[in-house]
């Protein structure tokens, strides 16, 4: 890992201590493997103002990342060439399975809300930013195009939605991706749930029928999988 992002490294993921070693491991893990987290940040693609809505937030790493942006950027501990990150942008995540809401709110405290909800009927409030990583997947093609549908009126005009899916497309990589996630599911005692993905050409026509304009480029570095991430910006 690079020394100069290991201090805000460090700040994200000591809060998750408290929560449990599983926890603390886990966040580890996926700020030190996987590139979506440190890009938003190195990016500078998230506004300093309104309301950010992490949507499937598992145990709240991306917001716990946030959070720790803004105390490391104030303590002068940040990467030179990083923009600064959002400083006052509020954040909110909604997570189904009681046991990671559980771990994110004792991570978090009261920095952060955590609600327990279904993605698939629980009210979006007005924000500016909606993330939903790695998360359509779990879902009906209905359900996806439902979701989509909500998300998009509940951003404000210029507001971003961040997506980061698997592409069906993208053959021998999204192969791996699809057997990795299918034994990962297993693990997590759901064997025969059904995964549904789209190929990035799909994504993309989804999003742009919604009023977005999108960019998409690939979110797999160091790692043998297929993902991309697309930036959709409601005009």
């Amino acid at each position: 890992m690079n020394p100069e992002i290991r201090p805000l490294f460090e700040a994200a993921t000591r809060p998750y201590l408290g929560a449990g070693r599983y926890a603390w491991h886990f966040a580890r893990g996926k700020l030190r493997h996987d590139p979506v987290f440190f890009s938003l940040l190195r990016r500078g693609l998230l506004p300093d103002r309104g309301k950010l809505l992490d949507l499937g937030c598992g145990q709240g790493v991306l917001l716990s990342l946030l959070e720790a942006a803004k105390a490391q950027y104030h303590a002068g501990a940040w990467p030179r060439s990083w923009p600064a990150p959002p400083l006052n942008l509020a954040l909110q995540g909604v997570e189904l399975r009681e046991d990671r809401v559980r771990a994110a709110r004792q991570a978090l405290g009261g920095a952060v809300e955590v609600i327990r909800g279904d993605l698939r009927g629980i009210e979006l409030q007005p924000c500016v930013v909606i993330a939903i990583l790695d998360v359509m997947l779990y879902l009906g093609e209905a359900e996806q195009q439902r979701l989509l549908d909500r998300a998009a009126a509940a951003l404000e005009p210029g507001g971003l939605l961040l997506l980061r899916e698997a592409d069906a497309s993208a053959g021998f990589a999204f192969q791996v991706t699809k057997w990795s996630e299918r034994i990962a599911d297993a693990m997590r005692g759901n064997p025969a749930r059904p995964l549904r993905y789209r190929s990035a050409v799909q994504w993309i026509a989804e999003l742009s029928e919604r009023g977005f304009t999108v960019s998409a480029e690939p979110m797999s570095e160091g790692t043998p999988f297929a993902n991309v991430f697309f930036v959709a910006r409601k005009e």
